[in-house]
């Protein structure tokens, strides 16, 4: 299973991993795929400049990449304690309340952790710089086309620059802007995610830009992979299959809430950061799709008001509260297992079924 993208990046297979976990993302690389770090955990530049220079040790050479979270055209942005004063009080004691009524106690020691900051632009900006003065191969970004001086700076040092797309018209608009590989991610996949299957988007995206297209969203087998190339993708990006690999280092509540779920049990919804997101389904989200729950606020703001609340969701121990984005693939994580193991099984399914398709011809 090889396609000219391989060459591109320098990669055995045409797989793009992308994890929050730098231990993941080094064990996708080693085992022949492209590893992505997820910066937007990454409020310090510092912190995320450390993690990088441990990918460059523990990759042994071989590439890997990062993907922020910054939109096209820059905001207007405050200190995050004006953006705090943003939030209606309404909202926070819909938090407090909803936290008593599922028994989630509060964090032993107070985090004074502000929220996910990686959601704003200037922070994100931030997660570029110090990715430029690393040898990653690909910065990707998830909410569309970073801006024109970002992939400038990119392309001038020899990067390619990838960009999510929900639909064929946005597809276009990130070739334009300069992308050089376009995810198709569809309407099954974690996190933030459009309103289209992949089944439909991936051929409607090939079809509408002359780039190597990937094909995201659902995706966690062989034959998987060999349908997405068959709808004319050039490689597949997979996220959520990670998290049930044993360098994916989690808590016992939210490994058990993963591996008891089935492809059933996500929703998509605007709590986790104000975007529609594809999360876990549990008690958590059904209390803000309740009668009388508030509609999510705007990003980043969503996630400064949830964050004190998603540590104690994921400190309470209880696996029928804890927020994690994630898609429906996740009804196909029934054990943990090796990153390499499970990146060997995928590509020997894919070959395997590709020889079978072959001899229907």
């Amino acid at each position: 299973m090889r396609t000219d993208l391989c060459d591109v990046l320098g990669v055995e297979y045409p797989i793009v991993g992308f994890s929050p976990s730098e231990h993941v993302v080094a064990a996708i690389s080693r085992a022949g795929g492209l590893g992505v770090l997820g910066c937007v955990r990454f409020n310090d530049a510092s912190e995320l400049d450390e993690v990088l220079t441990w990918l460059d040790r523990e990759t042994g050479g071989r590439p890997y990449g990062v993907d922020v979270v910054m939109p096209g055209r820059e905001p207007a942005e405050g200190p995050v304690a004006d953006l705090n004063e943003l939030i209606p009080s309404g909202h926070r004691d819909f938090v407090e309340r909803t936290l008593l009524r599922l028994g989630v106690p509060p964090l032993e020691s107070a985090s004074d952790r502000p929220g996910v900051l990686g959601w704003l632009h200037s922070v994100a900006r931030s997660h570029v710089e110090v990715a430029l003065r690393h040898p990653v191969r690909l910065i990707a970004n998830a909410l569309g086309p970073p801006p024109p001086d970002v992939i400038e700076q990119a392309h001038a040092q020899g990067l390619l620059v990838a960009a999510l797309a929900g639909r064929a018209d946005h597809a276009r608009r990130h070739v334009a802007a300069g992308v050089d590989i376009v995810v198709a991610q569809g309407y099954e996949a974690g996190g933030h995610t459009g309103e289209i299957a992949g089944m439909v988007l991936v051929p409607e995206v090939v079809d509408a830009v002359d780039v190597p297209v990937l094909a995201a969203g659902g995706i966690g087998s062989g034959r998987q992979i060999a349908a997405a190339l068959a709808l004319g993708a050039r490689g597949v990006w997979m996220g959520s299959v990670w998290l049930g690999t044993s360098e994916y280092h989690s808590g016992p509540a939210l490994r058990d809430a993963l591996l008891r779920a089935t492809s059933s049990d996500t929703v998509r919804s605007r709590i986790y950061s104000g975007k529609p997101a594809r999360l876990l389904r549990n008690r958590w989200t059904e209390a803000w799709s309740a009668d009388g729950a508030p509609a999510a606020l705007p990003m980043p703001l969503q996630n400064l008001l949830v964050s004190g609340a998603h540590d104690r969701l994921m400190a309470s121990g209880d696996p029928t509260v804890v927020p994690m984005p994630v898609g429906q693939i996740v009804g196909r994580m029934n054990e943990v297992r090796p990153v390499a193991e499970v990146l060997t099984d995928l590509v020997t399914e894919a070959d395997e079924t590709l020889t079978r398709l072959h001899k229907l011809l």
